[in-house]
């Protein structure tokens, strides 16, 4: 009776892939957290940069704003406040990868035994962490200066979980940019794509009263989506103008993230992996 041995497993199957992708993936994000903590002017400024936007956004701008009798404008304010930090995030993104790329770091990456989508995706995971220490920041001033969510704990935490996935969306919007763009100098000019993306939009204003055409930008713009939602979720007041886009907020905040990702993450692959062909 012969005896029946179990063919080796290949060391190139897709468990093998699968499992050094993950692996590659965790290297590059503690690279990515390791750089942070040794760079204090970059927590700096994630502490600062939430500062200055409240005292910006909500005390002096919010000042003249009227949303309806007995509704405090920074109830209003602190959700959109949350989302456009969500949504201005991927020019930090954009602006890692350039510098990597600029340095040949990118390209050292390139040459080694690696899974090709571990520095996109290293990039996405490490750029949600940092968006998980903003929100806590900006959660911070806001409870520090009277703002309250209503909705209870799952609603909150629901919230901030969509915050979040919106930054996750956009983080593949960035590194495609980032690859795309020949040097720092270029990086810094996508702030001019990013000022009005995150303000044409219901961030600070209802879409409702501005003009009718760029009310209808501001409705259907995927950080309306996602402001609207969490102000939903957190329980404070919502006023709308009755469009579709706006009564389904909680479900396009998941819709237009997954949108986004399903579009840019492939992109951003593809053209890491086409860099220098």
């Amino acid at each position: 009776m012969s005896a029946t041995t179990t063919p080796p497993t290949d060391p190139a199957g897709p468990e093998r892939r699968l499992y050094w992708a993950f692996a590659d993936c965790w290297t590059i994000v503690r690279r990515d957290l390791t750089h942070l903590v040794k760079q204090p002017s970059i927590i700096a400024w994630q502490l600062g940069f939430p500062i200055v936007s409240v005292l910006l956004f909500v005390y002096v701008f919010g000042s003249a704003m009227y949303l309806g009798e007995g509704i405090d404008y920074k109830t209003y304010a602190m959700p959109g406040l949350f989302a456009m930090t969500m949504a201005f995030g991927f020019m930090n993104t954009a602006m890692a990868v350039v510098v990597d790329k600029e340095r040949g770091v990118t390209d050292r990456f390139r040459s080694m035994p690696m899974a090709s989508s571990a520095v996109v995706t290293g990039r996405g995971v490490s750029d949600v962490l940092h968006a998980g220490l903003d929100l806590v920041v900006l959660a911070t001033i806001a409870l520090v200066i009277g703002w309250r969510s209503d909705g209870g704990l799952p609603s909150t935490v629901a919230a901030f979980a969509l915050l979040l996935l919106l930054r996750f969306a956009l983080i593949w919007v960035g590194v495609l940019l980032g690859l795309m763009v020949k040097n720092q100098e270029s990086a810094g000019n996508l702030f001019a794509v990013a000022f009005p993306f995150g303000m044409i939009s219901s961030v600070f204003t209802p879409p409702s009263e501005m003009p009718t055409w760029l009310g209808a930008l501001a409705m259907w713009n995927p950080v309306s989506s996602t402001a609207n939602a969490a102000r939903e979720l957190f329980g404070n007041p919502l006023p709308t103008g009755g469009s579709w886009i706006e009564e389904n907020a909680l479900l396009m905040a998941v819709v237009w993230p997954l949108l986004l990702t399903a579009v840019f993450l492939p992109l951003a692959v593809r053209k890491f992996q086409s860099l220098a062909r």
